[in-house]
């Protein structure tokens, strides 16, 4: 029969799976954290680092035939492959499968992107079409990821995994910090400091 294992055995047992599960968890999420930390400070101070958009203008005559079978008028839908292909060989562009808005004068179609926006309009039934992009520079660019605004859902999945690395990284922090509590007297009031310093801005100076 196996004797039951040592409180410090068992304590050092916990201590190394925790330690584990803490450098994986922090390598995984070191590059990102770096970047979601530095794009805090910018979004947090956006007003006072302001740039300046750069807005690109360009126009073109869409052929007649590749107008003649667009979907029916007030409805929203892919553009046509035909005209689709035309636009972004003509203007270098990648439009894949996003929805334009048809109507009895226009074909309209939004590019929403991080750090920017554009947007593309067809006139009809002249076939008179004007592209529109606007850069708001590097800043704007990484403080959109930081939000998730128009990143796709690769993007989206990529926060998701790494919320959950960093939840690891804390709990097992967490987890580490109890064990070694005991000969660290002043471990619990830095971490109650940690939680009710916001909690006191929140309730004083959030209204």
């Amino acid at each position: 029969m196996t004797a039951p294992a040592s409180p410090p055995a068992t304590r050092a047992r916990w201590l190394s799976t925790l330690h584990q599960w803490h450098w994986v968890s922090a390598a995984v999420s070191l590059m990102a954290m770096l970047l979601f930390t530095l794009t805090g400070f910018t979004l947090n101070h956006a007003a006072d680092i302001e740039g300046r958009p750069q807005v690109t203008q360009r126009h073109a005559q869409v052929p007649p035939a590749l107008l003649a079978d667009l979907p029916a008028e007030g409805s929203t839908a892919p553009l046509p492959p035909a005209l689709r292909y035309w636009l972004e060989d003509t203007w270098q562009l990648s439009l894949g499968a996003r929805e334009a808005e048809f109507s009895a004068d226009e074909v309209y179609l939004s590019l929403p992107r991080p750090g920017g926006d554009a947007w593309l309009r067809i006139g009809l039934p002249d076939g008179h079409a004007e592209y529109e992009h606007t850069d708001r520079g590097w800043i704007s660019y990484f403080n959109d990821l930081h939000k998730g605004r128009h990143t796709g859902t690769a993007w989206r999945w990529f926060i998701d995994v790494f919320a959950a690395a960093c939840l690891v990284f804390c709990v097992t922090g967490l987890g580490i910090l109890y064990l070694h509590a005991k000969n660290r007297p002043m471990a619990w009031p830095i971490v109650g400091l940690g939680l009710l310093l916001p909690a006191l801005l929140a309730l004083l100076f959030i209204h």
